[in-house]
């Protein structure tokens, strides 16, 4: 008997607990709301706030909605990056493949006509005719910009300008002022006229579609012509290495991006992962600002735990994410040095025998003999292909 007593009372001391997350609807007394039925919970993505005099953004440049071949509008775009913990998004629809297009006509029967088809709505194989273009390529960005307002979430206007990978490949023209004239049956004039409206342009996965990452013809001419400002070392789970040193040939700023079609939230936060993004260190998150540093290569491609970049900014980027302070001296001279890391991002450290991971938020010791000398390699961090940089402090 007692024990049933005692089991009655922990499941109403339960109940109750349970009860507590309801409350009584405002507009209806007959009605609880659960208070666990958020609207949305930014999940913050800490970054040294400051490095080098700039501040860091937290940015993805390249994303897809149902105007082109995404799953999801502009508006659930930005929604979406405000809960990743990002600070700024490009808008880039293909320009040649815009899959729903048809689909839409069949909806909106009643306004256009049934049977109305798309015209020119994929071109990537083939030249569009004579008719061009009927849809307007500005509306996706503009939709997303007008939704960004109420999140403090900077929209990039962009467009993807697309070919297929065995002979041209795939390329994002950034900061675009009219995506409705950048179509031109061939891909190097479309370039030109991004680049007239002051775009600048990233060629995207450069291995996909492809048995290995070497220099297309095309490639050759637009790259020798200095067309092509960036080039994507990270796209979604892909990881096209071989692109730094292209990087490194042509002088590109390096990024990552999610390329995201369908929903973020499948590919990363039910996987426990930060989506991927680029480190932008800029003055400030405006249009400008982010072109200039993108063009200044102050970036850092991230992609599942892993960093690309030049070494310097690498090593700089680590140093203002992980702070160091002895905690001793013994009486050898020798120095116990506690290092935190401060970011939300892990970082797999050699400091000369097996790697150690050093977890987000998490502190650990470090002895440091009577030179004052700490080395260690940061090994998910590239500079270049198999090559990771070297950090070292002087205590």
């Amino acid at each position: 008997m007692r024990r049933i007593i005692i089991s009655a009372a922990a499941l109403l001391v339960g109940l109750s607990a349970s009860a507590q997350f309801y409350y009584q609807d405002a507009a209806n007394e007959d009605m609880l709301r659960h208070a666990r039925q958020t609207s949305g919970e930014r999940k913050e993505v800490m970054v040294p706030k400051e490095i080098n005099g700039y501040n860091v953004y937290k940015v993805d440049l390249h994303m897809h909605t149902m105007f082109s071949d995404g799953a999801v509008t502009p508006e659930f775009r930005v929604r979406e990056a405000w809960m990743d913990g990002l600070d700024a998004i490009a808008i880039t629809e293909h320009v040649e493949a815009r899959s729903y297009e048809q689909k839409m006509l069949n909806f909106l029967k009643g306004y256009v006509g049934e049977g109305t088809k798309a015209i020119n709505s994929r071109v990537v194989d083939k030249p569009a005719d004579e008719r061009g273009f009927q849809a307007d390529l500005d509306l996706p960005v503009k939709l997303a910009q007008d939704a960004a307002e109420a999140y403090g979430i900077l929209v990039i206007p962009g467009a993807e300008i697309s070919r297929p990978p065995s002979t041209h490949g795939h390329y994002n023209a950034l900061f675009t002022t009219d995506n409705d004239d950048i179509y031109d049956p061939d891909p190097e004039t479309s370039f030109r006229k991004a680049r007239a409206q002051g775009a600048v342009i990233m060629q995207n996965h450069p291995g996909w579609r492809r048995s290995e990452i070497t220099y297309l013809d095309f490639e050759k001419d637009v790259y020798s012509k200095g067309l092509i400002d960036g080039v994507e070392v990270m796209n979604g789970a892909g990881v096209h290495i071989e692109s730094m040193t292209r990087a490194a040939e042509y002088n590109l700023f390096v990024t990552s991006t999610t390329d995201a079609h369908d929903t973020n939230l499948e590919r990363y936060r039910m996987n426990g992962a930060v989506r991927n993004m680029t480190l932008v260190l800029a003055d400030d998150c405006s249009l400008e600002s982010l072109k200039e540093a993108l063009l200044s290569h102050r970036c850092i491609a991230y992609s599942f735990e892993t960093f690309a970049g030049e070494r310097s900014l690498l090593v700089d980027f680590f140093k203002a994410s992980v702070k160091c302070e002895v905690i001793n001296v013994d009486a050898k001279g020798r120095k116990t040095v506690k290092m935190t890391n401060m970011t939300s991002f892990p970082f797999l450290l050699d400091f000369g025998g097996n790697p150690v991971i050093f977890s987000p938020f998490t502190s650990v010791l470090r002895t440091v003999g009577p030179d004052g000398y700490m080395k260690m390699k940061v090994i998910n961090m590239w500079q270049a292909r198999d090559v990771n940089p070297d950090v070292e402090y002087k205590f």
